[in-house]
């Protein structure tokens, strides 16, 4: 089944449907939320995004929050992924019974099975049972149902990260890499643009694409996001809604003063 009986796709069937994009090597480009209002969510899904990133570790949204930003983002029919703050398996499965397609989990050196194992139930995780949101209005819904299409993103931006991406690629049930320019260039103490930050975050997707990982980043520009998808990144996001919201501000002001 890949709706509701109201007719809406579910959520985990949006991410899947995502998942087979990056797998047929189709660049999409994402949303990202920092903001916690949940008009302001719907407005950013229904720009043509191809999904959205409610981000809880830099954004301002908490676990209350959530919840209400996930319907905002399935009234348009995208899958919402979440950000969590830390790869903590309790936070990782409480965005999940929230409705989150699949989870983006941050600062992965050596953790990735951890990660893996908090986004499936057994036998192929340690997922604890309660779908308080998902399972609402889906009879199809069972643990090995959402053990197939929920996605775990996991974020290779330290040098940790870097010195284990052969064995993070390797764990079952990572289904794609996350690369992080700016904490990358932190960790190795190289500016964001430096030629050096931008070969290894290259060389990090191609190690990805060899394996057949899907590998996305965050861009800071159009021709950055562009750059990422002609090189075969899978899925791009784009800068948060509330920079973009500041941008749209200052070029009208700009231009009207």
């Amino acid at each position: 089944m890949s709706a509701r009986r109201d007719g809406a796709l579910h959520p985990l069937e949006a991410g899947r449907r995502l998942r087979d994009r990056w797998l047929g090597g189709e660049p999409t480009f994402g949303g990202w939320l920092y903001l916690r209002d949940a008009f302001g969510a719907e407005v950013v899904a229904r720009a043509d995004v191809d999904w959205v990133c409610v981000d809880t570790q830099h954004g301002t949204a908490r676990a209350a929050d959530v919840a209400p930003l996930l319907q905002a983002v399935a009234l348009a029919g995208r899958p919402a992924l979440v950000r969590v703050p830390w790869n903590e398996p309790g936070v990782i499965m409480n965005a999940l019974d929230a409705g989150a397609s699949g989870v983006i989990v941050p600062m992965v050196g050596d953790e990735a099975e951890r990660a893996a194992r908090a986004c499936r139930y057994p036998p192929s995780g340690m997922r604890s049972w309660g779908p308080t949101r998902p399972a609402l209005g889906e009879p199809a819904y069972s643990a090995e149902w959402a053990n197939e299409r929920v996605l775990c993103v996991v974020m290779v931006e330290t040098a940790a990260g870097v010195g284990n991406i052969d064995a993070i690629l390797g764990v079952p049930g990572v289904d794609a890499v996350f690369i992080g320019p700016s904490d990358l260039a932190l960790a190795f103490g190289v500016p964001r643009d430096d030629p050096a930050n931008r070969a290894r975050v290259a060389e990090l997707g191609r190690a990805c694409r060899a394996r057949g990982i899907p590998v996305g980043a965050a861009a800071t520009s159009i021709d950055e996001a562009r750059g990422y998808a002609a090189s075969g990144f899978a899925f791009v996001a784009v800068p948060s809604d509330a920079v973009l919201l500041g941008r749209a501000f200052a070029d009208f002001l700009a231009g009207l003063r």
